[in-house]
């Protein structure tokens, strides 16, 4: 007679006796009560994340240094179950970054911005502003809301990453270089957060259907010196599987499941949205 088969339990076995891990709810969309941060509210991903969670009941600090965008903003989400709060503020201003996001109990890491030159052509003025804007921003706003997320054992950290945070383009040596950082601020964000409730990860998209990305279409038209028309094909969804740009509220929605309770085991993680990008 043969000896019985043993197979020893890995991570995230169950023992045959053990009871069975109670199966999650619906995904719960009500935010209410939660107040949120979100940064680069005034357009882009950034308007598309600020309506999503005022949608789902939150209050949403709106974050941007255009007021006629905020202002917009404001009147496209009366009505909502939450509530928008326009805050002008530059994040070039850190101090006044770290201080905002004081009580937040959700920080969305949005504001962003792009110039596409050779290394050897780019402004090192600009670079400093990118990297100042990008990466050093989001530790000053992760810095001021952690003392309340700390406090009440809850938070959630999303940073508007991109698939430039996982990989490389030439041209972009500010992007890619705040976007790598980004990601290893967040993972690190994560451990520390950890034991006291408080998640934090990336949400990682290809190219979406922002001004930013249309400025960038004329930029690498210049860069490549070819057509416009061509640089989509040739250049942006070159080496994405889906021939198309992403949508802002695409991406507010991966934002939006990640501040659910039911996303409490998500962290120190990057949500990649590049339509196969990086599965080459």
């Amino acid at each position: 007679m043969s000896a019985p088969i043993s197979s020893p339990l890995g991570p995230g076995s169950a023992s045959p006796t053990a009871s069975p891990a109670p199966l999650p709810g619906a995904v719960a969309l009500d935010l209410t009560g939660r107040t949120a941060l979100v940064t680069g509210a005034a357009g882009g991903i950034g308007r598309a994340c600020a309506l999503r969670l005022a949608a789902a009941g939150a209050r949403v600090r709106a974050v941007d240094r255009a007021a006629e965008g905020l202002e917009t903003l404001v009147g496209e989400a009366a009505g909502l179950p939450g509530s928008v709060d326009p805050r002008l503020l530059d994040l070039t201003d850190l101090d006044a970054a770290e201080g905002a996001a004081a009580g937040a109990d959700i920080l969305v890491n949005n504001a962003g911005l792009q110039l596409v030159r050779p290394i050897e052509d780019f402004p090192p003025d600009v670079f400093h502003t990118v990297l100042t804007v990008m990466l050093e921003a989001p530790f000053r706003l992760i810095r001021g809301a952690l003392p309340h997320m700390y406090a009440q054992g809850w938070g959630r950290i999303v940073n508007l990453s991109s698939v430039h945070g996982l990989r490389a383009s030439a041209f972009k040596s500010a992007y890619v270089a705040a976007k790598h950082g980004l990601e290893g601020l967040s993972k690190t964000a994560a451990l520390e957060g950890a034991p006291h409730g408080v998640t934090s990860n990336c949400v990682s998209p290809g190219y979406v259907r922002t001004p930013l990305v249309e400025r960038q279409v004329a930029d690498q038209a210049a860069a490549h010196g070819i057509p416009r028309e061509r640089v989509l094909s040739e250049v942006l969804l070159k080496d994405s599987a889906l021939k198309r740009l992403i949508e802002p509220e695409e991406v507010a929605e991966a934002v939006l499941y990640l501040c659910t309770p039911q996303a409490s085991f998500i962290t120190g993680t990057s949500l990649t949205l590049d339509g196969g990008w990086t599965a080459h």
